[in-house]
């Protein structure tokens, strides 16, 4: 009898277990997982001159979210600045003008 009740616990300690998975598995997945906020980037870097100006950029790209910003180095922070963003869906859905 004493095999008997030293495995109760751990049966008990299994279905506990059980049931603390089948939570998990079956609770409602976060927002950001679920694809309702931004996909996963897809990203290139491209360096240009800044129109206008005598200084480089560094254009980055994201393909998957179509979006695109461009940073310049700044001496005095010593790090890099966003000088501009663009929502390439957005302008592509835009109608042109020449």
């Amino acid at each position: 009898m004493s095999t008997r009740t030293s495995r109760r616990p751990l049966v008990v300690l299994n279905v506990v277990l059980a049931l603390v998975l089948a939570a998990i598995s079956l609770a409602p997945r976060a927002e950001a997982q679920r694809g309702g906020g931004r996909g996963r980037g897809d990203y290139t870097m491209v360096s240009g001159r800044i129109q206008g100006g005598s200084s480089n950029a560094i254009y980055v790209v994201d393909a998957a979210n179509q979006e695109m910003i461009a940073l310049r180095w700044s001496d005095s922070t010593k790090g890099l600045e966003g000088i501009g963003y663009r929502d390439l869906r957005a302008d592509s859905q835009s109608p042109q003008s020449r």
